[in-house]
């Protein structure tokens, strides 16, 4: 396989440009950090070095669509990537990277949103593309950069498909990442056949790869989700489809909308001590729920599931539901409470705990996913199943029967509910909220 995606990709071709001329740094620059870039063999080496932080060398010049590729080969215990369509701002790289991770993770080929996103496309779903790497040998990569869409391959391989609006052009830079043992000083990363194509891309793109692909664009459905049965289930510019858990209407303080994201404001702590919950007009039966949330320092909050007011409701307080812990693990004092853990983020709280170990990745919107089909419910985070559960039987009736929810009316088992996002006094925001129906 690897033989044979060479002799495809690396075919004479006048549309190529070459980016590297194998004997100098012509064309490039050192931005970001001062690790060292020379020319090796016909190749480029980039070389960790101490007390830096990442560093790149960029392109001079900048490009918008194209096709680029490149081989590389990396020491194991390095870290890399390549930059693609991005800038230099504030003295930091910014932008989409093809990422390079020799680890036992295994993510190479996955877009990492350099110094703003983060993860856009983790490798966890797509096991093909983890074992394409191939280690103390060269790799040959493959970006496909066209309109707001970038799909990504590895020796052949694909691996990473976004769509994503945030640029549409910038530089191209390989990265030699920092490192933080003097052991690894001094290690290298290898570039070479490094070539991109900007004209003719129609004729050159490769066909669909039946791989997932993400929608990064906030509060739209692209139409591969539109085709799948998602919808949105907030429109990221007003309040249509919620409303107060205790009333018709939305509340009137405690939550706003900012540049496409929902936001429950920072009060005083309270369950609900604000402006309240928030819940869906409609309720859900089966489905999977898909929410984009980020944490401030210490704060609290949750997605709550199965929720019935109407019947269960506690006064003055958040309404009644299945929960999906949304939580400061490390700030907040819940996290310490409850049994085993059953507390922490992405736990069915007060219930069943959630492992400690999970991908979460603080600073930065995290995806919350709750699946519901009939009596199975899954809770997800970034893409990794933290756990599962059966409702209507003795087990789950015995784990509410010693918990807070003992005394709620038919707590866990109702046959739908409304989705709920949880006023608890503290700042979490919130975005790219979607339902599929099952």
């Amino acid at each position: 396989m690897f033989l044979a995606f060479l002799c495809i990709t690396i075919g004479a071709n006048a549309q190529w440009q070459s980016l590297f001329n194998g004997k100098n740094l012509k064309g490039w620059k050192v931005v970001g950090g001062t690790a060292e870039y020379q020319v090796e063999d016909g190749a480029i080496a980039g070389i960790s070095k101490a007390g830096t932080p990442n560093t790149f060398l960029r392109t001079e010049k900048e490009y918008g669509d194209f096709i680029l590729e490149f081989w590389f080969k990396v020491d194991e215990a390095l870290n890399s990537g390549v930059q693609l369509r991005s800038h230099l701002t504030d003295g930091r790289v910014r932008g989409y990277q093809y990422e390079i991770d020799p680890s036992a993770r295994a993510w190479s080929a996955g877009i990492y949103d350099e110094a703003r996103e983060g993860w856009l496309y983790p490798m966890t779903g797509n096991p093909a593309a983890q074992s394409a790497f191939i280690h103390n040998d060269w790799n040959v990569a493959r970006v496909e950069a066209v309109g707001g869409r970038i799909r990504t391959w590895l020796n052949g391989v694909p691996a990473a498909d976004i769509l994503d609006a945030q640029d549409a052009s910038g530089f191209i830079a390989l990265q030699v990442h920092a490192v933080y043992s003097e052991a690894n000083v001094g290690r290298k990363i290898y570039w070479k056949n490094i070539r991109i194509m900007t004209e003719g891309l129609e004729y050159e793109t490769l066909p669909e790869t039946g791989i997932a692909q993400r929608n990064c664009v906030p509060n739209t459905i692209s139409e591969r989700e539109a085709a799948d049965g998602w919808k949105l289930l907030w429109d990221g510019k007003t309040t249509e489809g919620w409303r107060s858990h205790k009333g018709p209407e939305f509340p009137d303080k405690g939550w706003h909308i900012e540049n496409g994201i929902l936001v429950v404001e920072k009060a005083d702590g309270a369950e609900s001590g604000n402006g309240g919950d928030i819940i869906t007009k409609e309720k859900y039966r089966n489905f999977i729920l898909s929410v984009d949330f980020k944490i401030t320092e210490g704060a609290n909050s949750g997605i709550k599931y199965f929720v019935n007011p109407e019947i269960n409701s506690a006064e003055g307080g958040s309404a009644i539901g299945c929960e999906y812990q949304i939580l400061d693990d490390a700030k907040h004092p819940d996290a310490k409470l409850g049994v085993s853990g059953n507390r922490k983020l992405g736990s069915l709280y007060d219930l069943i705990p959630a492992p400690d170990s999970k991908p979460y990745r603080k600073g930065f919107f995290n995806t919350a996913t709750v699946v519901v089909n009939g009596n199975h419910v899954e809770h997800w985070l970034n893409g990794v199943k933290l756990l599962e559960y059966e409702r209507n039987n003795e087990m789950f009736n015995a784990l509410v029967a010693y918990s807070k929810y003992k005394n709620w009316i038919n707590f866990g088992n109702f046959e739908s509910g409304h989705i709920l996002l949880q006023d608890h006094g503290d700042q979490v925001m919130y975005k790219n909220i979607k339902i599929k129906e099952l």
